[in-house]
């Protein structure tokens, strides 16, 4: 039995969405912010781009708001869409406030741009640090907060439902006790799931956690055929795929083949700056040769001038000199690795999911904002707006933390041992059979694959995270099977058109069951 414990608010994860919720409910009750790694430790911290947002006025957020549909290839959510790019401005301006240091040029916010933006609206911070800067303020403003408990090397095991509701979870902390916690309302800001495939720029954290436990507790999820894939990750052997920030080609680098060739331009009319599921895809197909031999893509800046990259670019040219690589002087090797999952825990636009009392925001959650394809740096922008926006609405939320009824642990099962060589198949065949380019038969025998590789989790963090990121995969497994179509950053080779008479709606899996019934909201009336 776990030792059973209460507080108003449980929020899991500490990244950008956690934290921005965590200071919106402080003053309304005990909130209890739990992270499996230290604090810091999150996907937000290795975001480096930046955050998209319309500073400018009226006419920048309404070409924000279209930049964002259509980047989303036909399955955004319009109204929210329109919450994202009204409410985001708004969200930075707390950010200046409570210190964010965003880098600046004579006193004025630098602004840069990505791919399919249509004018300079990213801001940076610390040149390509931008997600641990904003993780750094957020921090320190939360720590400043009364009623805010963070903790750290905690992980959340599984949701406890009673009566057709979340009022709880159970924990596994530091000291390896299971710990029940029952609140009022919990939020899943747990980040995303790249550690689903072999190639990835996400951190050994991203493991799904929080769409395996909302999936297993009966939770409606969406839309998880949709995983973006960043176009241009460090491909040396033996190095870790190390991102390349979007804002190199935003600031003006080009993609280059073996040959030296440019070759965007057979691709699409943005050319480096296209969506990135067209730019991921158009690396993958130059980087085939005879007979699926591997080709190198390069990456070149040696053209650009006017601009010091060691200054713009600190973290990259640190990582790049590391590997005897220098932006100015040399062609750098690029490769797609998964990078941002578009789908999650399905909920509204104030971070309601199907099951009462239980909330979600940030990359765990799918509001529908990004539709098939996200739009570059507004993954930072969604964890602000709608961490803030979830909390607003659990402070309204009428649940009682007082049931005291016992929780149970898991049983054991698996071993560490057990699941390590497991987990590196199942992120191969993902990658193979699940990754950029996907078919019927790839796709079932992944399906297979994955029946094989399914064991029972044991009472530790590994084995619990293998049971995620296994939920995870099969959730992407049945979803990019039911979507017989291509679309955004899911692409089937043999259905490599759009197909909006069938399937202009979002995948909603409940259970094992995957349907397409609900349709992008439009914009609602003001």
């Amino acid at each position: 039995m776990a030792v059973v414990r209460e507080t108003d608010y449980l929020i899991v994860g500490a990244g950008i969405a956690g934290l921005r919720a965590a200071i919106e409910l402080c003053e309304s009750g005990r909130v209890l912010v739990v992270t499996k790694e230290a604090l810091g430790e999150s996907n937000t911290h290795y975001a480096q781009g930046g955050i998209a947002v319309a500073l400018s006025g009226g006419e920048d957020v309404a070409l924000h708001l279209e930049d964002t549909v259509t980047a989303g290839d036909g399955l955004v959510d319009r109204e929210a869409a329109r919450v994202l790019v009204e409410e985001g401005p708004r969200r930075v301006e707390e950010l200046l406030r409570w210190g964010t240091g965003f880098d600046r040029e004579n006193g004025r916010l630098m602004l840069t741009r990505e791919g399919a933006h249509s004018r300079n609206r990213i801001l940076h911070a610390n040149g390509d640090a931008t997600g641990a800067e904003i993780g750094r303020s957020l921090l320190a403003h939360a720590r400043a907060q009364k009623n805010i408990t963070l903790v750290e090397w905690t992980t959340t095991v599984d949701l406890v439902v009673e009566d057709g509701a979340v009022v709880g979870a159970i924990l596994l902390d530091s000291s390896g006790e299971f710990v029940s916690v029952r609140a009022r309302a919990i939020l899943l800001a747990s980040g995303g799931a790249g550690q689903v495939y072999s190639d990835t720029t996400n951190p050994a954290v991203a493991t799904g956690d929080g769409i395996a436990m909302a999936w297993r507790a009966g939770a409606e999820i969406s839309d998880m055929e949709f995983y973006q894939f960043h176009p241009t990750a460090l491909s040396l052997p033996g190095v870790s795929r190390f991102l390349l920030s979007e804002a190199l080609r935003g600031e003006g680098a080009y993609l280059r083949t073996s040959r030296g060739e440019r070759f965007m331009e057979r691709y699409h009319p943005l050319l480096e700056l296209a969506p990135r599921d067209v730019v991921a895809r158009a690396i993958t197909r130059e980087g085939l040769g005879p007979a699926g031999a591997a080709l190198p893509v390069y990456l070149d800046m040696r053209h650009v001038t006017g601009i010091d990259l060691h200054k713009r670019f600190p973290g990259i040219s640190g990582f790049l000199a590391q590997n005897g690589l220098e932006l100015s002087r040399d062609l750098i090797p690029v490769r797609p690795a998964a990078h941002y999952l578009m789908g999650g825990v399905r909920t509204d636009v104030d971070g309601r999911t199907s099951l009462p009392r239980l909330y979600a925001a940030g990359e765990v959650a799918c509001t529908g904002v990004h539709g098939a394809n996200r739009l570059a740096s507004n993954s930072l922008l969604e964890g602000l707006v709608f961490g803030a926006r979830a909390a607003s609405a659990m402070r309204e939320d009428r649940g009682t933390p007082s049931s005291r009824r016992e929780a149970t642990h898991p049983a054991a099962g698996s071993t560490v041992e057990d699941v390590a060589p497991l987990l590196k198949e199942l992120q191969k065949k993902m990658w193979q059979n699940a990754g950029l380019l996907r078919d019927t038969a790839g796709l079932s025998a992944m399906r297979q694959d994955l029946n094989r590789l399914r064991v029972a989790p044991n009472a530790d963090r590994a084995s619990l995270e293998f049971a995620n990121l296994h939920a995870v995969a099969e959730l992407i497994v049945l979803s990019a099977l039911a979507r017989q179509e291509s679309r955004g950053a899911h692409y089937r080779i043999d259905f490599p058109k759009r197909d909006d008479a069938q399937f202009s709606k979002h995948s909603v899996a409940l259970g094992k069951n995957v349907t397409f019934g609900v349709a992008p909201q439009p914009v609602l009336a003001q």
